[in-house]
């Protein structure tokens, strides 16, 4: 197993946020969370689910360690969120489950390709926070942070931030936002997350890569879901609505609709036709071993 890749990470591609060119660096302007941006986002609309929790409480992933921010596993939040009607309430209570079904899904998956799996921390925050790769505010958006291992997701992202790309602020478009986060933490167990740093921007470049199989990784999460026992089934209308929603979230449409041009060769996580492209790979696969996004031409 390789462990943390240097002070550097991967995310959501937020203009202006951690994960692209001219976003704020991490401590000493060297650590650089994984993530902070609209680029993926929308990709995680996957589906409307029923989402319920298993008794005795939740919260895997605790760690102390972080400011300004409540962490999944925190006692108080294992208290509050006990059952599905908390989860239909409550995103924080969402979030606790979709992190446990994730980590459960990873917890037995990596052992059998040799790895061994470290739970990740998920850390709910409101306007800022600290972290190991440095300050984040709101405009970071969701991110991976490998020198604390830790997700951090801003809950008013999902409201602002989906609502200004005229999405739906379903469940399972939180739930894809938090799999594609903990799919960076997959690649820093696993070494590859470091390539991120190469600086190889463009349709091919590493940069993209790395963000493609997060979104494939993420799509594999969603294809075991129901067999960690907190997702019941899901549809294929379900499925096909999710990626038209995918599509509207490639650099290509975004650059489209902010900068009224597109440029590939600034391209950080992948055109429209990319990403779908990858998560369905991952969805129908099923298995980690259909990501390989580094192999070819994506």
């Amino acid at each position: 197993m390789r462990g943390q890749s240097g002070g550097s990470g991967r995310g959501f591609g937020l203009p202006g946020g951690f994960g692209l060119p001219g976003g704020s660096g991490g401590s000493g302007g060297s650590a650089i969370p994984v993530g902070g941006g609209i680029g993926t986002i929308l990709l995680i609309v996957v589906v409307l689910v029923v989402m319920y929790f298993l008794s005795g409480g939740l919260g895997t992933g605790t760690q102390s360690g972080t400011t300004n921010g409540t962490q999944v596993g925190d006692e108080t939040l294992n208290q509050e969120c006990q059952t599905g009607e908390d989860a239909n309430a409550r995103l924080d209570c969402r979030i606790v489950g979709y992190v446990n079904s994730i980590q459960a899904y990873w917890a037995e998956e990596l052992p059998q390709q040799g790895q061994t799996y470290t739970e990740a921390m998920t850390t709910l925050y409101d306007g800022g926070i600290n972290t190991g790769c440095g300050q984040a505010s709101s405009d970071v958006g969701p991110f991976y942070c490998p020198v604390d291992q830790n997700v951090y997701l801003d809950l008013g992202f999902f409201d602002s931030v989906l609502a200004q790309l005229g999405a739906e602020n379903a469940p399972l478009t939180q739930a894809y936002v938090v799999a594609h986060e903990y799919g960076h933490h997959i690649q820093n167990l696993t070494g590859v997350l470091e390539r991120s740093q190469s600086g190889e921007t463009g349709p091919q470049g590493d940069q993209v890569r790395v963000e493609l199989q997060a979104d494939c990784y993420a799509g594999v999460w969603v294809a075991n879901a129901v067999d960690t026992g907190y997702i019941e089934p899901i549809s294929q209308s379900q499925i096909a609505t999710a990626l038209e929603a995918a599509r509207a979230v490639g650099d290509d449409r975004i650059q489209s609709q902010t900068q009224g041009q597109v440029n590939p060769e600034t391209w950080t996580h992948g055109s429209s036709a990319q990403r779908e492209h990858w998560f369905t790979t991952g969805y129908r696969g099923g298995d980690p071993a259909a990501c390989d996004t580094f192999s070819g031409a994506v």
